[in-house]
């Protein structure tokens, strides 16, 4: 007569904690990049403000001396601000996720003390009359501000700011008359490009 052994199964192994805490902190570092992947930088936000740039580029170049040509530009930044909040705002508000707003408060904490520090520097250069390096200085430190900010928003936005640096860097070093080409080149070409790019990719 055959006699039946049931064999009890083997229990599987403990997990060790090691591996449950290498676990937890690989999907803290997934919820964090996704939580991340804003773009405070909305595309479509982007490429409006580079037509204004290109619109204010044409116009500046018409004026009769460096001055006034500064002063269209300035009155660029203070519309390509408007339009990029705005933007921004509308973006923020059409994805209705609570996860959103730590990123862009990031971003709007790394952009804003550079870009206060350019004003402050412009305003300086200003009153002591050396206008040249101001374009230079604009495209530096708005790159320089786009990529601190970026660094909490996804791939493509520090890529620009690191762009619009070398465009302020280019002006600096470069003939007073490019000046006005440069900034076009910058506020108006790197944003469409940048702008198109966040926009497929990104929505917005």
């Amino acid at each position: 007569m055959a006699v039946i052994r049931q064999f009890k199964p083997r229990p599987a192994p403990p997990v060790g904690i090691h591996t449950r805490a290498l676990d937890h902190l690989r999907y803290i570092r997934e919820t964090m990049e996704r939580a991340g992947s804003f773009t405070a930088v909305p595309g479509r936000g982007g490429v409006a403000m580079g037509l204004v740039a290109i619109a204010a580029g044409l116009l500046a170049g018409r004026q009769p001396d460096p001055q006034r040509a500064l002063l269209v530009w300035a009155g660029f930044c203070v519309v390509a601000l408007a339009i990029g909040l705005a933007a921004m705002l509308r973006k923020a508000r059409r994805a209705e996720a609570p996860q959103l707003a730590a990123p862009a408060r990031k971003f709007a904490l790394g952009f804003s003390p550079t870009l206060i520090a350019g004003a402050i520097l412009s305003l300086a250069l200003w009153q002591e009359g050396v206008l040249h390096p101001i374009p230079g200085v604009w495209l530096l430190l708005y790159g320089a501000a786009v990529t601190a900010g970026g660094a909490f928003s996804v791939r493509p936005v520090p890529v620009m700011g690191a762009c619009f640096m070398l465009a302020g860097a280019l002006a600096l070093v470069a003939p007073p008359a490019w000046g006005n080409w440069l900034l076009m080149g910058g506020f108006g070409g790197l944003h469409i490009i940048f702008g198109l790019i966040i926009a497929r990719r990104y929505g917005g």
